[in-house]
C-alpha cells in the first residue's frame, strides 16, 4: 500500500517542482507560463464540475417531474386532428384510478398520439394530482441525452477556449524568450567568434 502511494506521490512532486520549484535556470517567463497553466487547469476543472452538476440537476428535475405525473388511458370521443388542422385538439374521456370519469380536450402537445387517430382510439396521457393533462415527461433516454449534452458541450467549449488561450499565451511568451535569447546572443556571440 505504501509503495503504490509512494509511486503516485512521485509524479505529483515532480509536477509541483516543475511548475513551482525554485531552479536557478528557470526564467521569470517560465514561472509565468507555469502560473498560466495552473490557472487554465483550474478554470477547466471548474467548468467540468459545474457542467457535471448541471447535468445531474437536469436528471433529478426530470425524474421529479415524472414522479409527480401519473399515466392514464383516454378514449377519443371524436377523431383526432389531421396534420394540417389549425386546431390540433381532440375530445376524450378517461377514468381515474379511484373510478371517477373525466372528459376534456387534448392537444397534440399533451397527447401526441391523437394526431389522425380515429374516434374510440385509446391514447396514453399524463395527469397531475388534480387530474389535469400535462405534457408527457421525457423518456429516460431523452433525459440521459439532454444531461450528456449539458455536461459535454460546455466542457468541450471550455477545452477549446482554454487551449486557444494557452496557445496565444505561449506564443507571446515564446516571442519574449526568443527576443531575450537574441539580445543575449548579440552580446555573447561576437566574443565567441573573435576567439577563432
Amino acid at each position: 500500500m505504501t509503495g503504490s502511494a509512494h509511486r503516485v506521490g512521485r509524479p505529483l512532486q515532480r509536477l509541483g517542482r516543475l511548475l513551482l520549484g525554485r531552479n536557478a535556470l528557470r526564467r521569470p517567463v517560465d514561472r509565468i507560463e507555469a502560473a498560466v497553466i495552473i490557472c487554465l487547469v483550474a478554470a477547466f476543472l471548474t467548468v467540468a464540475v459545474a457542467a457535471a452538476c448541471s447535468a445531474g440537476r437536469i436528471c433529478q428535475s426530470h425524474r421529479a417531474a415524472a414522479a409527480r405525473l401519473r399515466p392514464a388511458v383516454a378514449e377519443l370521443s371524436r377523431p383526432g386532428p389531421a396534420a394540417s388542422s389549425r386546431v390540433p385538439a381532440a375530445r376524450a374521456r378517461w377514468r381515474l384510478p379511484n373510478g371517477t370519469e373525466h372528459s376534456g380536450t387534448f392537444t397534440t402537445v399533451t397527447a401526441p398520439a391523437i394526431g389522425n387517430a380515429p374516434a374510440g382510439t385509446s391514447v396514453l396521457l399524463w395527469l397531475d394530482r388534480s387530474a389535469k393533462p400535462l405534457v408527457p415527461p421525457p423518456s429516460p433516454g431523452d433525459t440521459i441525452f439532454t444531461a450528456l449534452l449539458v455536461g459535454i458541450i460546455p466542457t468541450a467549449g471550455a477545452t477549446v477556449v482554454l487551449i486557444l488561450c494557452y496557445r496565444l499565451c505561449r506564443m507571446v511568451l515564446d516571442r519574449h524568450r526568443l527576443a531575450r535569447w537574441a539580445s543575449a546572443w548579440e552580446a555573447t556571440g561576437p566574443r565567441w567568434t573573435s576567439r577563432r
